[in-house]
């Protein structure tokens, strides 16, 4: 019995482990079907992959009332094509983000905004402009087939013109407007949003009043002026020739005028008169609007209804009508008449009580008011087909979307020969929101940084030098310095720098032998009148590196060229330590009109010693040239560093050092309470509670619970992996973010915008590599971590006497 006892114990344990064999690699597998892939190069933004599963079933759907509407559309659009086939087809029913058809005026959901700054229209219009980024149609000559709902728009920040103006109209109509979408044409620059032709309008300047001068009068008794003995003949002749002058000036003065607007007029467009743009009418009533004037969404500019940029209307709408434009628009939208009540003139869809009534004449009015009422009332009661409501969510903007306003925070409007820049409150350190930049002319939008021996120039106030310094021009071989009022008549000094050795490059003290190499100094002076010609230095050129010293004198009166002197520089002592004499030929000179004798060499030997000096002390001031300029620039950057916004200690959202410290706080005392939690943790005691009593455990028993211990801590090694896997999407999904953002916005961005968005892609593919590194670790570690589980069971003074594991 003993025997048999055994053999089924063994039996027993060999199926035991074969179930534990089984267990690992069912384990194996399921990880191994987990995979990570490092992302690549994310395409542009694609409408039709937007995530639609959290909309609303009235996206997705259309009621019976909107099926009616649909069909009364498709039965308008016939009669009107066969009553105007020259016409374009009419924007009607586009689809939506979700692919249902949806009538346009339903898309209009006006809503009204919490901000007194969206109250006026102004304040929307500037809104809607900073918040979304502008697409261009993918046709330039037809409407869009899609319309995406206002409150996507709003969460993706883009849009076409048709989605600016839906939304924009959307909230003017919740404002207390009486607003249209357009849909028509218009010239290229507004259809592209193309603004660098236009003045900015922080710069322009406000048209000052003339006043009339006060005329004094006459006293009776005043002392009369002196006789005026002048010529008046003299006096017209004087006049006449300034006049003349002035005549002329203003002539060439609008030549020049006539010259720049030419060659800043556009290129002729191929497509003018045919480019298909939306936009916003509001009529002339509500809000105390005198006058009905065009918004143009892409801008947030207000345009009058004769505006030479808008060439035609097709078709305009709100969320109650639609209206068809009958008027001819051979002269643009000069001559239309916005008279929506005239069906001869406007074509409208639906027949309801709330289309706009004809404009009458007084006489017919009275006509009116004199008829029978029966037949009013037999008007009112055929009532028309009703808009349905608006399948759009309330439109909801956050105060953090309000305030942030542009996409990622920021936005560039380029301007002629300006640049606009607007931030968000709080984004910047030192509090700056907006910041124009004015340029010369066109040519000169170059970006200038803050590091050294970079192209840069600085101006300098000379009386207040000493050295008279007036303007210092630098770039990363050359420097030009230009003086006034020096007593030496030194007012310009070239100098010309070779590359730095990479031995002085690692160094960061800034020493006179740490400074760039000088290949060549040359210096200009002025006329010293106390002097000769022939004997004073008009330039005078250092060639260090050919060991040259070249002068060149001042012209003499009469004579065309001056006298030149090149000294060629040897050392004191040669090779075998004997004395250098000064020699004829280490002194070149050439004197105008003059048959004298050169000096002799003692004199030329003196002049080479100073001219020595002077060149060691060209560079040393050279040296200081540049010191100076370092310091000017760290001066800069500590200025810019030191101005920097304070957030209060109470705004929690935007204070990011207590937010920071707040978040460690909390994510030590969770890891702690963690750690605590597994060094106290009975690995068995959820299962044993499970089973009850334990005093009496079988054999089976004991194997259940071993299977059940380890299943669980199997499906806690599956969910670990899955974690990660999670936060290793997660971290994808943002940088594919990042890298189409950059892909929209790098024509714009600034060498800054460009340094911050690779550091976040070197910091997000540290993140991704790390969280792949863990997950492969993990799928590696965890059968060895089930095994040892297995080991801690079998040795447990609870389950080992009953398993008896070989070990």
């Amino acid at each position: 019995m003993e025997v048999l006892r055994e053999h089924g114990e063994e039996e027993e344990e060999e199926k035991q482990v074969f179930v534990i064999s089984n267990e690992l690699q069912d384990l194996e597998e399921k990880l191994s079907e987990i995979q990570v892939h490092i992302p690549n190069v994310v395409p542009e933004f694609d409408w039709s992959s937007i995530d639609t599963s959290q909309l609303p079933a009235s996206y997705k759907t259309n009621s019976a009332k909107e099926q009616m509407l649909l069909q009364l559309a498709d039965n308008f659009h016939r009669q009107y094509a066969h009553l105007c086939p020259d016409r374009q087809p009419l924007f009607l029913h586009p689809l939506n983000e979700c692919g249902v058809e949806k009538f346009v005026s339903t898309t209009v959901r006006p809503t009204l905004q919490p901000y007194p700054e969206l109250y006026n229209w102004d304040g929307c219009a500037q809104f809607v402009s900073d918040y979304l980024t502008m697409e261009p149609l993918s046709s330039p000559i037809t409407p869009p087939s899609y319309l995406p709902s206002p409150t996507t728009i709003l969460k993706y920040q883009r849009g076409n013109c048709f989605g600016f103006s839906v939304l924009l109209c959307s909230l003017l109509i919740g404002a207390g407007y009486d607003a249209y979408c357009v849909n028509g044409y218009a010239t290229r620059e507004i259809c592209m949003m193309d603004e660098t032709r236009e003045v900015c309008p922080l710069l322009e300047k406000s048209k000052e009043v003339l006043k009339e001068p006060v005329k004094e009068k006459i006293k009776k008794y005043a002392v009369k002026p002196p006789r005026d003995l002048r010529s008046k003949f003299e006096l017209q002749q004087v006049a006449k020739k300034e006049a003349d002058i002035e005549a002329a000036q203003k002539k060439k003065q609008k030549e020049e005028e006539e010259k720049v607007m030419e060659a800043e007029k556009p290129k002729p467009d191929p497509l003018y008169g045919l480019r298909v743009h939306a936009w916003v009418l509001v009529l002339s009533g509500k809000r105390e609007v005198p006058e009905s004037f065009f918004i143009d969404p892409f801008t947030a500019h207000s345009y009058s209804t004769t505006d030479d940029h808008f060439l035609g209307i097709e078709s305009i709408w709100n969320h109650q009508n639609y209206w068809v434009n009958m008027q001819d628009c051979w002269n643009g939208c000069k001559d239309l008449t916005f008279d929506l009540g005239d069906p001869v003139r406007w074509e409208f869809m639906l027949l309801g009580t709330d289309k706009p009534l004809l404009l009458l004449p007084e006489e017919e009015e009275e006509e009116l008011a004199d008829e029978d009422l029966d037949d009013f009332d037999k008007e009112e009661e055929e009532k028309g087909f009703d808009m349905p409501a608006s399948w759009v969510d309330p439109i909801q903007i956050s105060r953090k979307e309000f305030e942030t306003r542009c996409p990622q925070g920021k936005k560039v409007i380029q301007y002629k020969n300006a640049k606009l820049e607007k931030w968000a409150p709080y984004l910047n350190n030192n509090g700056l929101v907006q910041r124009l930049t004015v340029y010369e002319d066109p040519e000169s939008h170059t970006y200038k940084t803050m590091e050294p021996e970079t192209e840069r120039t600085m101006e300098f106030y000379s009386e207040t030098r000493v050295d008279g310094l007036q303007k210092r021009v630098e770039n990363a071989k050359e420097m030009t310095e230009y003086f006034e009022g020096r007593s030496d008549f030194l007012h310009y000094r070239h100098t010309m720098f070779g590359k730095r050795t990479k031995r002085a490059q690692k160094l960061l003290v800034n020493t006179e032998s740490n400074a760039r190499p000088i290949l060549q100094i040359k210096e200009q002076f002025h006329r010293n009148p106390e002097k000769p010609a022939d004997e004073d230095v008009a330039e005078r050129i250092f060639m260090i590196l050919e060991e040259r010293i070249m002068l060149t004198y001042h012209c003499k009166d009469d004579y065309i060229t001056a006298s030149k002197k090149e000294f060629i520089k040897r050392k004191d002592v040669d090779n075998k330590g004997n004395k250098i004499i000064m020699t004829s030929d280490m002194c070149i000179s050439y004197r105008v009109g003059s048959f004298v004798k050169n000096k002799k060499l003692l004199h030329l030997y003196e002049m080479m010693l100073k001219l020595m000096e002077a060149e060691k002390q060209s560079r040393h001031l050279v040296w200081e040239s540049e010191t100076e300029v370092l310091e000017i620039l760290k001066i800069r950057e500590e200025e810019a560093a030191a101005s920097k916004l304070t957030v209060s200690m109470y705004d929690t959202e935007r204070n990011e050092k207590s937010k920071q410290q707040r978040e460690t706080m909390e994510r030590l005392m969770q890891e702690e309470r963690q750690r605590q939690v597994e060094q106290d943790l009975d690995y068995l005691a959820p299962f044993l509670i499970q089973m009850g009593s334990t005093e009496k455990m079988s054999k089976w028993q004991a194997l259940r619970l071993k299977e059940d211990c380890l299943n669980d801590f199997k499906h806690r090694l599956i969910d670990k992996a899955n974690l990660i896997q999670a936060r290793f999407e997660k971290e994808t999904q943002e940088l594919q973010k990042k890298q189409q953002w950059y892909q929209q916005n790098q024509l714009s961005m600034t060498l800054e915008d460009e340094d911050a968005y690779l550091t976040y892609c070197s910091d997000a593919m540290f993140c991704i590599r790390i969280l792949e590194i863990r997950l492969n670790r993990h799928k590696e570690m965890a059968p060895q971590k089930y095994i040892e589980l297995e080991e801690k069971l079998c040795k447990d003074p609870r389950l080992a006497e009953y398993l008896k594991c070989n070990v």
